[in-house]
């Protein structure tokens, strides 16, 4: 028989929520076994839609969009030590584009069994609802999500101490 989750993917858009994400998907995937993936969408379509609108103008969009890549390096590397942290192989992926449009595709790319999100943020208005871009990746992907809360019971678990 299969196990219920052999490959878990952990979505990292740099917030605190994703962080405590990542610590539990590490610690799910380490006791049970499971292939673990985290990815970080870098969110060029809102970036567009900041240029159309002329939040940004384009020379400003290059900087920031130089800003994002590096962000999203930067928090795969600490996903990176993390899971080493905990002798817990992961892989990594950055992409780009709508971020539950590129979720949606990996799940299916990936053959990806659980999808490991953070704690969603509180709807404000119907428009932030329409936008929230990992709520409408938990609401369109094919496999079963986990959405982590209690950031100081993992944090525990994990053995991080610096809440």
């Amino acid at each position: 028989m299969a196990a219920p989750v052999e490959r878990m993917m952990v979505y990292i858009d740099g917030t605190e929520e994703s962080l405590t994400a990542t610590e539990f998907a590490i610690l799910l995937a380490k006791s049970s076994g499971a292939e673990l993936i985290a990815c970080y969408v870098v969110n060029t379509r809102a970036l567009g839609e900041l240029v159309r609108t002329r939040i940004f103008l384009e020379s400003e969009e290059k900087e920031y969009s130089r800003d994002l890549e590096a962000d999203a390096d930067r928090h795969l590397n600490h996903a990176l030590r993390m899971a080493a942290s905990r002798d817990v192989a992961i892989r990594t992926m950055k992409r780009e584009g709508s971020v539950h449009q590129e979720l949606l595709k990996i799940v299916d790319e990936e053959e990806i069994d659980l999808l490991v999100l953070g704690e969603l943020a509180h709807v404000r208005s119907r428009r932030d609802e329409f936008y929230n871009e990992a709520e409408r990746a938990m609401r369109s992907v094919r496999c079963s999500v986990l959405i982590v809360k209690d950031e100081e019971r993992v944090a525990s678990l994990f053995g991080r101490i610096d809440l």
